[in-house]
Order: C-alpha cells, then structure tokens, then sequence
C-alpha cells in the first residue's frame, strides 16, 4: 500500500510515517517509480509505535524496544523490560522534580496572597 493509505488506516499524519522512517522505526520499499510502499503488517507496527509515544518514550527509546517486537527472545525481553524500567525511573524522577517546582510556585502564590492582603489592610486605613 502506498503512504497515504498507510497513514489513513493507521490514523496517523503522512507526515508521521515519513518521520517514523527517519527514525528508523518504520522501512518501506520503493517502487520503480520512487513512491514508498508498505506491507499490512506496518498498520499494526504504527499503532505500537503511538502506543509506545504515548507512554512518554521517545523515538530513540522506541528505536531501542524494537528488537523485542522484531526479533522475539528472552534476550531481546529483557533488554526491552530494562529500558522500560529505566524510563519509568526517569519519569518519576521528572514529576518528583515537577511536583517540588509546583509546591516552590505554591509557596509564592500563598505569600503574594499574604502581600495583597496586607496591601487591603494599609489602604483600609489609609482611606
């Protein structure tokens, strides 16, 4: 099938499968004519590839889980469970940092609050 069919049927961008095959995620053969062909199967690789996205992974991460798709082992397995456990890791690490900057932000937003107040207060009197 062609790019256009591709995409349509994987609900995705052209512009998505042409950066998939960037990256290395996705292969297309040529036709005489230049134009990229695909196989049924890449239907189902782009969906677990957007599954893979939608997790939070990047590209080059999903570039390294694919050999656990493409070639199935107990090797393959557990270098992928590894990399999704280093990712989690990462993640967590990420909202941790997130949830301090919110608690920092929270901390401003109370004694802007306190200031404001203050301010009330001293034009109350003043007036």
């Amino acid at each position: 099938m062609r790019i256009g069919e591709l995409a349509a049927r994987a609900g995705v961008s052209v512009r998505s499968v042409r950066y998939y095959e960037e990256q290395g995620l996705l292969a297309s053969r040529r036709s005489a004519g230049g134009q990229r062909q695909y196989t049924e199967d890449q239907v189902g690789r782009i969906e677990f590839i957007q599954s893979l996205y939608a997790a939070g992974l990047s590209s080059r991460t999903i570039l390294d889980l694919l050999p656990c798709a493409d070639a199935p082992s107990e090797k393959n397995s557990d270098a992928a469970l590894e990399r999704m456990a280093q990712e989690r890791d990462r993640l967590s690490e990420h909202i941790a940092d997130l949830v301090r900057t919110r608690d920092a932000l929270d901390t401003l937003v109370a004694a802007a609050r306190t200031y404001r107040e203050t301010l009330r207060g001293s034009t109350a009197l003043a007036g």
